[in-house]
C-alpha cells in the first residue's frame, strides 16, 4: 500500500496521460487497440503486481513511468552504431527520470522520493541496490513475455540468442525462475533453451 495514496494516484493518472499519447498502437489482451507505451506500462505494474506485490512505492512508480513518452527520443536519431544504441539509451533514462520527476513533483511528491524513482529509472547500482534489480527482473519478464517473439521475428537466430543472454545476465535468480514459468510458445522456448543451451 503507497504511504502516499493520493499523490500515488495522481502520479499513476499523469504517467498515464503522458503515457497515452503514444502515436504508436499496440493491440491489448482484449484485442482493442492501445497506445503502445500505455500498454508497456500496464504490463509492467501488473508484472510487479505478480512477482512483489508488497513492491515499495518507489518501485511502483519507477514500474509505471520505465518507458514515459519513449517515442519522443527515436532510435532513428541516432547512427545504427553499437555505441550510439549506447547513447540512445542513456538519454532515454535521463529524459524518463526528468520527466517522471516532474509529473510526481506536479502529483504532490517531495524530492525525496522523486530522486529515489529516478535513480530507479536510470538503473544506478544495478548489481548492488535490490530494488533496481527487482524492477530490472520485471522489465526482462516483461519483455520475454510480449516482446521476444515479435523482436525474434524481425532479427536473426544468432542476435535473438545473444539478446536472451544478455537479458537472462541481468537477471536475478529468482528472475530466472519466473522466467521459465512464463507461457512461452514452443518456439520461444525453443530459442530460450538454446540461448541458455
Amino acid at each position: 500500500m503507497p504511504t502516499h495514496p493520493t499523490h500515488f494516484a495522481e502520479a499513476i493518472r499523469l504517467f498515464d496521460a503522458a503515457n497515452s499519447e503514444d502515436p504508436n498502437l499496440e493491440t491489448d489482451d482484449a484485442g482493442q487497440p492501445i497506445a503502445k507505451e500505455l500498454l508497456y506500462a500496464q504490463r509492467m505494474s501488473a508484472c510487479l503486481a505478480r512477482v512483489a506485490p508488497d513492491a515499495p512505492e518507489a518501485v511502483q512508480l519507477a514500474a509505471r513511468a520505465q518507458h514515459i513518452r519513449r517515442w519522443s527520443i527515436p532510435r532513428s536519431d541516432y547512427p545504427m552504431t553499437r555505441p550510439a544504441y549506447h547513447q540512445w539509451r542513456n538519454a532515454l533514462k535521463k529524459y524518463h527520470a526528468e520527466l517522471a520527476g516532474q509529473l510526481m513533483a506536479q502529483a504532490g511528491y517531495g524530492p525525496e522520493l522523486i530522486e529515489r524513482v529516478q535513480q530507479l529509472l536510470q538503473k544506478l547500482r544495478l548489481k548492488d541496490d535490490p530494488e533496481v534489480q527487482l524492477l530490472e527482473d520485471v522489465i526482462c519478464l516483461v519483455f520475454l513475455e510480449y516482446y521476444f517473439l515479435p523482436f525474434a521475428a524481425q532479427h536473426p537466430e544468432e542476435k535473438v540468442i545473444e539478446i536472451v543472454q544478455k537479458t537472462w545476465s541481468k537477471m536475478t535468480e529468482r528472475g530466472h525462475a519466473l522466467a521459465l514459468q512464463l507461457p512461452f510458445t514452443p518456439e520461444a522456448l525453443a530459442l530460450v533453451n538454446r540461448a541458455l543451451g
